[in-house]
């Protein structure tokens, strides 16, 4: 069982002293329960003894006793004989709590006040509409004389896919295409078919969240490379230097419009990660979930074209490219894909259909008539994703001059440094102000870059506008 340490659970727990009601053990438990719940911090970490926690919070030991007593007669905690006190992942059988990257989306409530800036996920495009009011009978056609199950996707969608492809000078069939419930679920499938537990997966430092959840779930051991600069930093170099002790399993990477940086790899950073890769013989999963939100200056798939996937050029059986259309049409479109060899394709549709057998035929069918909109869709969200980026640009620079950041290349937020304050208690001072906002920490395999923050202007910038006031002020408070 994981520990955390008294010194960054006191970082977290930052104004808790202050805010809400009742008495101080009813505030800590309070603020404890509510780490749990947003999975700040992981279920089943052994918090700090009582004495040790009372120490670093400046209370008595009994205060963080009540505390603790409090949250054990709620079952948010377990005594572990000779281990400790253990926090749960969540209370009382009756009670669900989501994990932490998803709770934003589970907590929504209309007319809340909160200012949410948790998720980069866009509003969806008008043409999914018009493609949804477009099917007709015709469209099902034969399918409707068969049980409806596609494991694999359905054969118009598959050369749909690999015909993109092909659009871009990559040479693909439909037999390497596997079609799946969005681009999560293909990082998940690809973690649970080619990783075992204590296998080291190197990723950029740092990286998807959602791809950070679904390794560590399978037991990966995560070894960070590169940074958060527009270069992404000296990852080929720092990967040459780890494989001089032993082969990873596989290397994670996003050179496309980085999530959460924004960032894109020019030519030579991408030929020299292919090299690399090439040299040692390394399985890559490249993610180019957001590949399709590129913005403009020269960068990679900026100009209208489907972008080129860096592993293209590698061998086919020890590579997989992961794509989707939910985050360039929209998000509760679940459409996207694994582009690997036909030998991977199946060990991955296995594990598929163990879980939701195939994805909604429906869908899929929308998703065809989506990718002849391809062009005009992409024209139409870097139009718009530009003119929120530069106003949100704007409204920062004019409210937070000495907060810093390098201008995204594409994707949907600003990936900002805020000096000398730690990110992650800034964010728990505004979830109890109503503001809901990410820590760098969430996008590190090795909780680094605590002095960031993700801001995303997606939505346009009134959300971001009415929350930073807000976190100004948490992020003086969290510098004192």
């Amino acid at each position: 069982m994981a520990r955390i340490a008294s010194t960054r659970l006191s970082r977290l727990l930052t104004g808790w002293s202050s805010e809400g009601s009742g008495p101080l053990p009813r505030r800590l438990a309070d603020a404890l329960r509510e780490l749990a719940e947003h999975g700040d911090v992981p279920g089943g970490s052994v918090l700090p003894s009582q004495r040790e926690l009372a120490l670093v919070l400046g209370v008595s030991r009994s205060t963080v006793t009540a505390a603790y007593g409090l949250l054990e007669n709620e079952g948010w905690l377990e005594s572990v004989r000779g281990s400790g006190s253990r926090l749960r992942g969540s209370g009382a059988l009756d009670r669900y709590v989501a994990e932490g990257r998803l709770v934003s989306f589970n907590a929504r409530s209309e007319g809340s006040g909160a200012a949410d800036l948790s998720s980069g996920a866009l509003p969806g495009l008008g043409a999914v509409g018009e493609a949804v009011g477009a099917l007709t009978r015709s469209d099902l056609g034969g399918l409707l004389g068969d049980d409806g199950y596609h494991p694999y996707g359905i054969p118009a969608l598959r050369e749909g896919i690999a015909a993109y492809y092909r659009a871009a000078g990559v040479a693909t069939e439909a037999e390497q295409i596997l079609v799946t419930s969005g681009s999560q679920q293909a990082v998940w499938l690809v973690a649970q078919a080619l990783v075992e537990p204590g296998d080291t997966v190197v990723v950029e430092n740092p990286t998807y969240r959602g791809a950070l959840e679904a390794l560590r779930a399978r037991g990966a051991r995560l070894v960070p490379v590169g940074g958060d600069g527009p270069d992404g930093g000296a990852g080929p170099a720092e990967l040459r230097r780890l494989c001089a002790h032993g082969r990873p399993r596989l290397v994670y990477l996003q050179p496309t419009v980085h999530n959460p940086t924004g960032r894109t790899l020019d030519g030579a950073a991408r030929r020299e990660w292919r090299r690399v890769l090439a040299d040692r013989e390394l399985f890559t999963v490249e993610d180019t979930a957001c590949a399709e939100l590129a913005l403009g200056n020269g960068t990679a798939g900026s100009d209208g074209a489907a972008p080129v996937p860096l592993v293209a050029g590698l061998p086919m059986g020890s590579t997989v490219t992961v794509g989707t259309l939910s985050k360039l049409f929209w998000g509760g479109l679940r459409v996207g894909w694994v582009r690997s060899s036909p030998r991977v394709v199946a060990r991955l549709a296995k594990i598929k259909t163990s879980v939701d057998l195939a994805c909604s035929v429906v869908d899929q069918l929308v998703a065809v008539r989506l990718l002849d909109r391809l062009p005009e869709a992409r024209a139409r969200r870097r139009a718009g994703l530009r003119g929120q980026r530069d106003a949100a640009e704007a409204l920062v620079r004019g409210a937070a001059p000495h907060w810093e950041w390098t201008r995204p290349a594409g994707g949907p937020a600003l990936w900002v440094r805020i000096p000398g304050v730690d990110t992650e208690a800034l964010a728990q001072l505004a979830r109890r102000h109503g503001v809901s906002v990410v820590p760098g920490a969430a996008f590190s395999p090795v909780d680094g870059f605590r002095d960031r923050l993700r801001l995303p202007y997606a939505h346009g910038t009134e959300a971001l506008a009415a929350a930073l006031p807000t976190l100004l002020e948490c992020a003086g408070r969290a510098a004192g």
